[in-house]
């Protein structure tokens, strides 16, 4: 049995402890270090039941003791190390004030007497982690034995103590607390003397990162940095010297500098700059240092572009050696028939020059880039040498993204020129070629399909088809499935990967195709049971059910059946799929797309779809809270990823499986919304995985999917009953609230607003309590005064020494992703005014300045637009009540109808619509005063443009509400014959179905005006109804569309003025009332 551990009351330190004791203790030190997993778990297990005080007594044992073994004196002075960083709290204060003052001591000491500098180093840790723990949240350091320490050792005449302090200075830098002010001076002057020590590199470089890590630790202290400036370079001579001496470290904390304070480098750029590019470009450095140089450069593209894109000389220095990197590839002679497709070698220089110049065009923009790069690639894809041309075109993929708007003026010479090199002699060129035309696929969506799909998937197909027999082809992808192991399944994969990206591409131009290449793909999906081939079957079930969606239902009926069983068949043997089988996920997607086919008819087969699917969205990921030290020994290709959390700590987290899990949610979102009430059996097993998960920060599609899901899960939920919907929304609605308000990303916060929005107009009245309302009000309020923070911070970045156009383009990005929260804002508001109508006004008063601030005439249009939408909510839902604060929005409402912005005079012109229509006799006297600026803007020159016509026809919508709802305050018959001279609206569907009822009110009642004398106004009316029709202006499930057809089946009956009317519209307004009547 393992030996039981005792907690002495008080570890006495420096008395022998029991021998017997203390060699079990080494033992166990031994097989912690065991090459042997069982012995290593077992020491582990044993470890852990060791109290913390005495742990602390056996490690100092073993480190103190030199006749230990050198490596489980290392490993006692780590666990040392991880104890006092993971559990101080809980084993240093047990210790007696003796115990403790005696461990400090006798850490010091150590570090002065032990001689072996790896085990020194471990030393210094534990003191720098003791220290870190020793600071009090004043600043205090409760330690100054420690500082004492660190001046002594610093000018002594020992290297080796010179280099301890310069350690755990660097390992802590915030060591001096708030003693760190009065000693300035001393710090900078103890770091300048160690960076001039010629005789002692080690010195120098220690001085150089201590340096480092002492301006990131105080990054935003502007003052200390401009002080410290002058250290740089002292910085850069010691990383020049250590990287020749086959030492990263300082380069890794030059990164670090341009990742995290890059105004730091601002008063030395130019030899930042300088040096980092000339060690990029020197060939006899390894590569990770010449990638690290690079980095700095890549980093300030992100960091400091502004500060970056005036050294344009470095820049185009730059770009030559990120593709001088991208030639360095190895000849392989296996590479055109390897089975698998390797992945690339991440750390080679091939990769990082790709990445490095993705970003680079991304950071400082293509304006710039391209020029510089433009004819470099050229002459590259001209040349003799196959790496070159390689080259050229992964570089040409690679700035897409960044020069996006400048490449797509020159976008038609590009795809012809990458296309010749689909026939290049080369495959991997080819290969290039064919990652060059993929990735602008993506890059320039939709747009490029539109243009180019005849000549791209013309030279796609060349390259993988032979039309010559249809038999032949069938026969083929049966043979080389028998082939496979002289063959490459691998081409077959890619084959069918891009018929199934071709059909997804043209759609229903693909139905020719359809016969040629279903009948293969089925055998595929047959015949392909060995375990290697898994993929490949997941890649044909993806590429079936892909182009049952390109040409649907009709055409794809023919085999729906089949592949139901075929998929059925899979979905069966399921429970024998190892948990990774590749063809889970596609599996969940190609259920998903047979269910948007078969829409109500898929519903039979939920009950055998559900199960894997629920299994594989419950996917809980892995995760780790480490040391960073001890993360620095996992490497990313284990699948974790880390983010780090403070100065010492990481937190890790297994990525696999968050892909699928992001499908799965996905899936579940599109049968809710596909099936409504046939998916109602469901509904509460989804609600409880979903709403546990609106706080999975891994994977943002992971949130977007739950939130995208809430309101559609309600709706299924209807047909169950209010009861049952109610104790759904519950457990929904305190998960989203609180989201909305810690959210950090912007484009999931307002994925969130909305779907609040929209589950609270599914709820309606009453599905909001006092606490509910409280929690909202407070974060609605948050999110309006962050608005106006954001803004008035963007004005300060305006002002700054960089600033420069692309800068002013980043603000403007910000500027409307802070809009687009704005118009989540107005969203939530809508949904509660029109759900809860006034009884919610009081609540609202909380945000009433904030709203009245949006609408002041010295704000941006999009602040003035939607603050006036938030009013005409309040006028329309809440009235009369809403009178109360017409003082504050009316003015500013009727002064917006002639407004220079369309946006604003819409949403003006709206809230005069609805206050004729719903705000009651107080808006009375507002209506003439409204009337002629409303025609102003009818009349105006340009009302119809594009970017005008929304607005101009909100103006004539208002203008028929008000003789519509309160006709006595205008002169209707003055106004009458105007308004019909400006009908039809065609473009803001809502408002023409308001102006088409009045328009029945007024015939149904014979109104002479609109009849004219003798009807002489009846080929016009007919004329305005035929064109509404043809601008599909009417829905024709709308009851408006009824007394239309009313109306012109009364003309009919009198026959010559029937002729007489219809001789006069065009042929198209003819079939347009014929539609219309046999519509209704």
């Amino acid at each position: 049995a393992p030996h039981q551990w005792h907690a002495r009351r008080q570890p006495p330190l420096r008395v022998a402890m029991a021998a017997a004791e203390q060699e079990q203790f080494y033992a166990l030190l031994g097989n912690l270090l065991s090459p042997d997993n069982a012995v290593r778990k077992q020491a582990e297990e044993t470890y852990e039941t060791i109290p913390g005080p005495s742990k602390i007594t056996y490690l100092l044992q073993a480190i103190r003791n030199n006749a230990t073994p050198e490596e489980a004196r290392q490993m006692a002075a780590v666990l040392l190390r991880r104890l006092l960083s993971s559990a101080f709290e809980e084993v240093y204060p047990a210790l007696s004030p003796e115990d403790q003052t005696s461990v400090k001591s006798e850490l010091l000491l150590f570090i002065q007497i032990e001689v072996q500098s790896t085990m020194r180093k471990k030393i210094c840790d534990i003191v720098a982690e003791l220290a870190r723990n020793l600071l009090d949240e004043e600043g205090n350091n409760q330690w100054p034995e420690v500082l004492k320490f660190l001046f002594d050792s610093v000018s002594s005449q020992d290297v080796g103590l010179r280099e301890a302090a310069l350690h755990i200075f660097w390992n802590f830098p915030g060591i001096f607390g708030n003693q760190q002010q009065h000693y300035l001076e001393v710090i900078k002057r103890m770091l300048v003397q160690c960076m001039q020590d010629q005789e002692h590199p080690s010195i120098k470089t220690l001085s150089a990162r201590a340096a480092a890590a002492f301006v990131l630790a105080n990054e935003l202290n502007a003052p200390l940095l401009k002080h410290f400036a002058d250290l740089l370079p002292g910085i850069l001579q010691a990383l020049n010297d250590s990287c020749y001496q086959n030492d990263d470290s300082v380069l890794k904390s030059l990164v670090e500098i341009a990742d995290s304070v890059p105004k730091y480098l601002r008063p030395h750029l130019e030899a930042t700059l300088q040096l980092t590019l000339k060690l990029c470009a020197d060939t006899s450095l390894s590569n990770m240092q010449r990638q690290l140089a690079l980095e700095v450069i890549v980093a300030l593209s992100e960091t400091a572009a502004a500060m970056l894109r005036k050294h344009t000389n470095i820049i185009a220095q730059a770009i030559p050696q990120m593709l001088a990197m991208m030639v360095d590839l190895e000849e392989d002679e296996d590479w055109a028939n390897a089975d698998e497709l390797a992945d690339d070698d991440f750390d080679s220089n091939a990769v990082a020059g790709e990445s490095a110049l993705d970003r680079m065009a991304c950071g400082l923009g293509g304006k710039l880039v391209l020029p510089m790069i433009k004819e470099h690639i050229m002459q590259m894809l001209q040349n003799p040498d196959w790496k070159y041309r390689h080259a050229g075109l992964m570089a040409l993929s690679a700035i897409g993204e960044g020069c996006h708007q400048q490449m797509e003026g020159i976008l038609n010479e590009i795809v012809n020129f990458v296309l010749l090199f689909l026939q290049d002699p080369h495959p991997r060129v080819r290969y290039a070629a064919c990652n060059a035309i993929g990735q602008m696929a993506t890059d320039f969506a939709p747009g490029f399909q539109k243009k180019f799909h005849e000549k791209v998937i013309g030279a796609l197909l060349q390259t993988m088809e032979d039309q010559g027999s249809q038999r032949v082809q069938a026969h083929a992808a049966a043979a080389l499935i028998n082939f496979t192991e002289d063959c490459t399944k691998l081409v077959l994969e890619q084959v069918v990967t891009s018929i199934a990206s071709v059909a997804d591409t043209v759609e229903e131009k693909f139905v020719p195709y359809y016969d040629l290449f279903m009948p293969s793909l089925k055998h595929i999906v047959e015949n392909a049971v060995q375990k290697e081939l898994r993929l490949l079957r997941g890649k044909t079930i993806e590429c079936i059910s892909l182009i049952g969606l390109a040409v649907g239902k009709e055409k794809f009926m023919q085999d729906a059946s089949d592949v139901m069983q075929l998929l059925l068949k899979t979905q069966t043997d399921f429970s024998d799929l190892e948990d990774d089988d590749p063809q889970i996920s596609y599996m969940i997607s190609a259920w998903a797309r047979m269910c948007k086919i078969l829409g109500k008819e898929f519903q039979q087969y939920l009950p055998v779809v559900m199960g894997p699917l629920m299994k594989t969205a419950s996917i809980k990921p892995e995760v780790a809270l480490l040391d960073t030290q001890d993360m620095e020994n996992m490497s990313d290709d284990d699948g974790w990823e880390f983010v780090s959390i403070g100065d010492q700590q990481s937190f890790g987290i297994k990525t696999a499986g968050l892909e699928e899990k992001a499908t799965a949610c996905q899936m579940l979102v599109c049968y809710a919304k596909e099936l409504k009430e046939g998916f109602v059996e469901y509904t509460e097993q989804v609600v409880k995985l979903m709403v546990p998960l609106l706080k999975f920060y891994f994977h943002d599609d992971i949130l977007l999917k739950n939130y995208t899901s809430m309101p559609l899960l309600l709706e299924c939920a209807r047909v169950r009953g209010p009861e049952y919907l109610t104790q759904m929304w519950h457990f929904m609605c305190d998960a989203l609230i609180k989201a909305i308000g810690t959210e950090p990303e912007s484009d999931v916060l307002s994925e969130i607003m909305h779907s609040f929005a929209k589950c609270i107009e599914v709820m309606g009245d009453g599905c909001l309590n006092s606490e509910h309302f409280e929690e909202l009000g407070g974060i609605l309020k948050e999110k309006l005064e962050e608005h106006f923070k954001n803004q008035e911070l963007r004005q300060v970045k305006r002002q700054d020494e960089d600033y420069d156009e692309q800068v002013e383009e980043s603000l403007q990005d910000e500027d409307d992703s802070d809009v687009y929260i704005l118009t989540k804002v107005s969203d939530i508001l809508h949904s509660i005014f029109s759900s809860y109508k006034e009884k919610v006004l009081p609540w609202f008063e909380r945000l009433l300045p904030l709203i009245v601030n949006l609408i002041c005439p010295h704000r941006p249009w999009p602040d003035r637009q939607w603050g006036l939408c938030i009013f005409d909510d309040i006028v329309e839902h809440c009235s009369p009540g809403s009178f109360k604060y017409a003082e504050y929005f009316l003015q500013p409402m009727l002064e917006s109808v002639c407004d220079n912005s369309p946006e604003v005079r819409q949403a003006a012109a709206y809230g005069v619509g609805v206050m004729a229509q719903f705000g009651g006799e107080g808006y009375r006297p507002f209506c003439p005063e409204a009337l002629p600026l409303l025609v102003r803007v009818i009349q105006s020159a340009d009302a119809k443009a594009k970017e005008n016509v929304n607005a101009t026809e909100n103006c004539i919508s208002a203008i028929g509400k008000i003789m519509k709802f309160k006709p006595d305050c205008i002169n209707v018959e003055e106004v009458l014959p105007h308004w019909l001279s400006w009908l039809p609206l065609h473009e803001d569907k809502e408002e023409a179905i308001h102006t088409f009822n009045y328009l029945c009110d007024l015939l149904e009642s014979n109104n002479p005006i609109v009849l004219g004398p003798n009807n002489s106004n009846l080929p016009r009316i007919l004329g305005i109804i035929a064109d509404g029709e043809i601008h599909e202006a009417i829905k024709h499930e709308d009851p408006c569309t009824k007394r239309l057809a009313n109306v012109v089946r009364q003309v009919q009956t009198s026959g010559g003025l029937w002729t007489e009317c219809i001789s006069q519209l065009n042929a198209d307004q003819q079939a347009a009332i014929q539609e219309l009547l046999n519509a209704a």
